[in-house]
C-alpha cells in the first residue's frame, strides 16, 4: 500500500534534463522530494505534486526523500521516446524504451549476430559503492581503457539516481552505461543481463565492463534474502556468453554486524551456494595480520578456494588515487578511512581486470 500525500513544490535544489530534486510543502512540513522528469515530467515552482511518501513514513534508507508520482498541475510536457520495450511493466509508471535489441533498433543486427564476448574481463560487484573504486583505479592505471557500467535492476530503477555514476562520467571515467530489466536511465537501454553484457561489447565497443546494481541493496538478515545473490546469476552470464568474470568480495571489518564481518555472509552464500560456475575473486592484500587471517579462514572454511581462483592484489595507493581524482566514496554511511577493506576490494578487482587485458595484447 503506497502512502500518498499531496504537496506544494516550494524550491528547485538541484535539476537536470533527467532529475530534479525539491522541496514540497506538506501543510505545515516541509521536506525533500526526488522527481524523475521521464516520468512525471518536469515541476515548476508552485506546481501541486501527489508524492509517494512511503519510504519516508517507514525510515528507509532513502535519504529521507518522497518521490513525485504525478504533477498535479500542467507543468512541462515529458518528452516522448521511441521504442516498445516497455519498462515497470504492468504498473502505473510503466515507460517506453528503446532496448537495443528490438528490431527498429540500428544495434538490432550487431546484437543478433553475436557469437563470444571473447574474454573481455566483467567485473561483478553486489553494492554500487563498489563501482567507484574499481572503474578509478582502472583509468588511474590507463586512461585509454573503455569501461561500460551495466547497473542491474537489483536496487534503484532509474539510473539518474546515482550521483556516483554522474561524477564519474563527468570526469571521463565512464563512457558508457547499460541498464537492463526493469532498470532505465543508461546511455543504452537492454532487456536482461545477457544483452545487456552482448551490448557492452558489440555497441559500447568497451574494454571492461562492470556490473553491479544501482544505489540502495534489499537484506533481510536471511541466507539467500538479499538482493545480492544477482552476483551469482551475472557471473554465469558472464561464463555463458564466454567472457572472464571477476567478483567483488563484500569485506568489512567496520560493519559491526557479525554476519558481514570479514568477509561478508552476502559473498559466502553467492559464491558457494548461488553460482553454477567459476570466476577469479579478487581480495586486497591486508597487512593487519589479524585481519588477514579471518579472511583466509573464511575463505579455507567455506572451501572457496576449491570452486573459484583467488587472487590477492596490493592496492595500498587507493586513498591517494580517490584523492587526486575527487572521488568521493561511501558505504553504509562509512568512507574509506572508516572501512578500507570493502574500498580496497574493489579496487582489488579493477587492478586484476586490468592486468587481464593486458594479457589479451591490449
Amino acid at each position: 500500500m503506497l502512502d500518498r500525500e499531496i504537496g506544494t513544490v516550494i524550491e528547485i535544489l538541484f535539476e537536470d534534463e533527467d532529475f530534479q530534486e525539491l522541496i514540497v510543502s506538506i501543510g505545515e512540513f516541509n521536506a525533500k522530494a526526488m522527481n524523475y522528469i521521464s516520468l512525471s515530467g518536469k515541476c515548476n515552482i508552485g506546481n501541486k505534486v501527489l508524492l509517494n511518501t512511503t519510504a519516508v513514513r517507514l525510515q528507509l534508507g532513502t535519504g529521507g526523500y518522497h518521490f513525485v508520482i504525478a504533477n498535479l498541475d500542467k507543468g512541462e510536457d515529458i518528452q516522448k521516446k521511441t521504442g516498445h520495450i516497455m519498462k515497470m511493466r504492468y504498473t502505473p509508471l510503466q515507460l517506453v524504451t528503446p532496448t537495443m535489441e528490438e528490431q527498429d533498433s540500428p544495434y538490432h543486427e550487431a546484437i543478433n549476430s553475436f557469437h563470444s564476448l571473447e574474454g573481455i574481463p566483467v567485473i561483478v560487484g553486489s553494492l554500487h559503492s563498489m563501482l567507484a573504486p574499481a572503474i578509478t583505479m582502472i583509468k588511474y592505471h590507463n586512461p585509454k581503457i573503455k569501461i561500460t557500467y551495466i547497473m542491474s535492476d537489483g536496487a534503484s530503477l532509474p539510473m539518474t539516481m546515482s550521483k556516483t555514476v554522474k561524477s564519474l562520467k563527468s570526469k571521463n571515467l565512464i563512457d558508457s552505461t547499460i541498464t537492463y530489466g526493469h532498470a532505465f536511465g543508461g546511455d543504452y537501454e537492454a532487456v536482461n543481463v545477457y544483452t545487456a553484457l552482448i551490448g557492452a561489447k558489440e555497441v559500447t565497443h568497451c574494454d571492461i565492463a562492470i556490473v553491479t546494481m544501482g544505489p540502495g541493496i534489499v537484506g533481510t538478515g536471511t541466507k539467500y534474502g538479499f538482493t545480492g545473490v544477482e552476483q551469482g546469476n551475472i557471473i554465469d552470464a558472464i561464463n555463458t556468453l564466454q567472457g572472464f568474470p571477476i567478483a567483488i568480495p563484500r569485506i568489512s571489518f567496520a560493519d559491526r554486524r557479525s554476519r558481514h564481518c570479514g568477509l561478508s555472509h552476502h559473498s559466502i552464500t553467492t559464491l558457494t551456494h548461488i553460482v553454477n560456475s567459476s570466476c577469479l575473486v579478487a581480495f586486497p592484500e591486508i597487512k593487519d595480520n589479524e585481519k588477514m587471517g579471518i579472511i583466509e579462514e573464511q575463505i579455507k572454511n567455506n572451501r572457496i578456494a576449491e570452486l573459484h581462483s583467488i587472487q590477492f592484489k596490493n592496492v595500498d595507493h587507493l586513498e591517494r588515487v580517490l584523492l587526486e581524482n575527487e572521488i568521493k566514496v561511501s558505504t553504509m554511511g562509512r568512507n574509506y578511512m572508516q572501512d578500507p577493506e570493502f574500498f580496497n576490494s574493489a579496487a582489488a578487482a579493477g587492478l586484476i581486470a586490468l592486468e587481464k587485458l593486458n594479457t589479451k595484447g591490449k
